[in-house]
């Protein structure tokens, strides 16, 4: 089975002001987020995290190193909160304070996207609503979902020109020797902009990598086969 929890009103978004040293995110857990804990991320750690996720070149891998970081959100949120408890699925942690449902983890894990979205710190995706995916009214999983961007172009810096290139170019007509010039900036990669994707965290134990796959396979059942 890949199903969460049985239907539920999902709960708003809330994330807090933004301030300078730190940002606040409250985070659900005890299913049904019926209980809430806020969670303080330092600048340092976002700062950290939003550089990693500045190395990427693509879509892909952005969300490749997107799912490490919302691991590693989830880690520190696990030390200022009982969510360090949880465990895949809703099987292996059933009536351990500090366990998460599909709810919780869709509910926090949209709050942790959108602070990075705000933060600047997603270039090739946006946040958008989360889904729900259903075989039967009783049974249903909900997850937190991005969308696909063309990413802003990102400034040049100017190319280091090595000191032998205008010597050689002075002595003869080398054009050849243009490519001992290092590009300026690696350009992103094309991708599919409107491609969605579901960010699902609940399938495996507290802090593992976020599930991300294609929206479309998500809401067809596909992810880790747990209960």
């Amino acid at each position: 089975m890949r199903w969460c929890a049985p239907a539920l009103t999902m709960l708003t978004l809330w994330v807090s002001a933004p301030s300078h040293a730190s940002v606040d995110v409250s985070i659900c857990y005890n299913y049904g987020c019926v209980t809430e804990t806020a969670v303080r991320y330092s600048d340092a750690a976002l700062v950290l995290w939003q550089r990693q996720l500045g190395a990427a070149n693509s879509a892909a891998e952005e969300r490749s190193i997107l799912a490490e970081v919302i691991g590693g959100m989830y880690r520190e949120a696990g030390k200022q909160s009982p969510i360090f408890a949880d465990r895949g699925g809703n099987y292996a942690d059933d009536g351990v304070y500090g366990r998460m449902d599909c709810i919780d983890h869709a509910n926090s894990t949209t709050r942790l996207l959108a602070m990075l979205e705000k933060r600047g710190a997603l270039r090739f995706h946006k946040l958008m609503p989360q889904a729900r995916r259903t075989t039967v009214v009783l049974f249903q999983h909900f997850g937190a979902v991005l969308e696909e961007i063309a990413p802003p172009p990102r400034p040049v810096a100017p190319a280091l020109i090595p000191d032998h290139v205008p010597t050689l170019l002075a002595l003869c007509d080398c054009a050849e020797v243009l490519n001992d010039v290092p590009s300026a900036s690696s350009a992103a990669q094309a991708g599919t902009p409107g491609a969605q994707f579901a960010v699902d965290t609940w399938f495996y134990d507290h802090g593992t990598p976020a599930v991300i796959l294609p929206l479309a396979e998500w809401l067809d059942g596909e992810g880790p086969n747990v209960q």
